[in-house]
């Protein structure tokens, strides 16, 4: 729909919003693209591309319209990190809810794990999902999952982009957290 460079750019129309954050390169703009099942948000093998806050709003079957928030990444940002921290932080003051995004073959990063922190001092829901999960073999993934789930102290929602997996699961965690804002 749009992009923001601050919170005071962001729609004001009172739908619900959901903030997604994560690594650059964690899949962020491929997971909102298989989401809604269509190539909306722009990817790219480079890190640190995104710049602005993308917003998407997003009407899922006949329900009410919801924005998907697309933070920049943290942990490698082109020029500093400065900007994102300015824009990160305004961005989150307003919402009550975010996601963040983990890439499973990762877990523990001490960046996931400052921003776990910070967001669920920051927001009033919060959730783990785990990006990029067809890329580990079965027993692989368990063991991910598991330490995932120890780093965080919380349930991690396995997901991927590419082969579809988890998605119904994120749509029903997405209803949940915005319908009870």
């Amino acid at each position: 729909m749009t992009s923001a460079a601050a919170a005071a750019d962001l729609p004001r129309d009172g739908a619900p919003e959901i903030a997604l954050v994560g690594r650059s390169n964690v899949g962020k703009s491929s997971l909102i693209n298989a989401l809604v099942r269509q190539r909306v948000a722009r990817t790219s093998g480079a890190p640190g591309k995104t710049r602005l806050a993308n917003i998407y709003r997003v009407t899922r079957g006949g329900g009410s319209p919801i924005y998907l928030v697309d933070l920049p990444g943290y942990g490698y940002a082109r020029g500093g990190t400065a900007g994102f921290e300015h824009l990160a932080g305004g961005v989150i003051g307003r919402h009550q809810s975010a996601l963040l995004l983990v890439d499973v073959r990762h877990p523990g990063l001490d960046s996931d794990r400052a921003a776990s922190q910070w967001i669920t001092a920051s927001v009033d829901r919060a959730a783990v999902v785990a990006t990029k999960i067809d890329k580990l073999a079965r027993g692989e993934r368990i063991r991910a999952l598991r330490q995932l789930e120890s780093v965080f102290e919380t349930s991690v929602l396995p997901v991927s982009a590419e082969t579809g997996e988890g998605l119904e699961e994120l749509w029903k965690l997405i209803d949940q957290t915005t319908t009870s804002s």
